[in-house]
């Protein structure tokens, strides 16, 4: 109804403009042939029809514009449900499968990244026992080297596409120069193979009493919100080195049990220290002007301007 009014309206305009414009010129010139001045009229008539022509494909346009985006999100809805779905399939192959359509999910549609981020986060979240996690938690990739395999299939299975969650995850995270403060990871209690965060920037990361199997390597990941190790343990070599830890780090009761290598590492906000130092330490972690350390830094090498323990309230939470 509102279309046809405006169809009227246009029309009545150019009818009006295509009078006015024919008496304004033969007013000003009399002499000029009626009909040039009837066909200038007619031109300018039609150029108001032309105009509300040209605004009509436009907002067709945008309408059609506006379905599709409905269209594809209403699909994304769906592939995500689907593959969520899938993550609890018993085959090995659909489950790393549908990580696969998460991630592809999170790259073509950018407001899903956070929610596949926590998806995979959660699957590795999951309980998981393996027997090379148990004979050489070092390196379970070398545990039966040179002897036969003492693993049920299915675990194999499993580590394959736990494997791929932690690659995805990595991929995911985004790197470059700026810090991205709205991505956070929550590993809460997971078990983590050879776990890799390198250049990584991005907000919070939650690694409560986590276990770190093989080495883990966060070499030059930088975070603006807290780093929280409470609790965790780490069974191989950590590589730290040139890490940014603005947003404070805890280590409160985490267990190193491998060389720690935190060369060029920085923390800053505040850091809660281990019980027991490092059994292998390489480097000296520098603490920030201003930095609230929770405990005695023990056997844990530091340098810079922090201040001595300072219990400070506000964050103690975050531990």
């Amino acid at each position: 109804m509102r279309g046809r009014g405006l169809l009227v309206a246009s029309v009545v305009a150019a009818v009006v403009v295509t009078v006015a414009t024919t008496a304004v010129l033969l007013l000003l010139d009399p002499k000029q042939p009626k009909a040039e001045a009837v066909k200038t009229g007619g031109l300018a008539g039609g150029a108001v029809v032309a105009l509300y022509a040209l605004w009509l494909n436009d907002r067709r346009r945008r309408t059609e514009e506006a379905r599709h985006e409905l269209e594809g999100e209403k699909v994304a809805d769906e592939r995500f449900a689907r593959a969520v779905e899938l993550l609890g399939h018993e085959a090995d192959q659909v489950r790393a499968g549908a990580m696969h359509v998460l991630a592809d999910l999170a790259r073509s549609t950018p407001r899903y990244r956070q929610t596949v981020l926590n998806v995979l986060c959660a699957y590795l979240r999951r309980p998981f026992e393996h027997a090379a996690l148990r004979a050489l938690p070092e390196d379970p990739e070398q545990a039966f080297t040179g002897r036969e395999r003492e693993v049920d299939p299915e675990q194999d299975r499993e580590m394959t596409v736990r494997m791929t969650a932690q690659r995805l995850v990595t991929d995911l995270v985004p790197w470059g120069q700026a810090p991205d403060a709205a991505y956070q990871l929550d590993l809460t209690g997971a078990k983590l193979v050879h776990f890799r965060l390198e250049g990584r920037r991005f907000g919070r990361l939650v690694a409560r009493r986590a276990e770190f199997y093989g080495i883990t390597a966060f070499r030059e990941v930088e975070l603006v919100k807290p780093a929280l190790f409470s609790g965790a343990t780490f069974h191989g070599r950590v590589d730290f080195r040139g890490a940014r830890f603005d947003g404070g780090i805890s280590f409160q009761d985490a267990d190193f049990r491998a060389r720690l290598d935190v060369t060029g590492a920085r923390v800053g906000t505040f850091l809660h220290p281990p019980a027991r130092p490092p059994a292998d330490q390489v480097g000296a972690l520098e603490v920030q002007r201003g930095t609230a350390l929770r405990a005695d830094p023990g056997g844990l090498r530091l340098t810079g301007d922090g201040q001595p323990p300072a219990g400070l309230q506000d964050h103690v939470q975050q531990d």
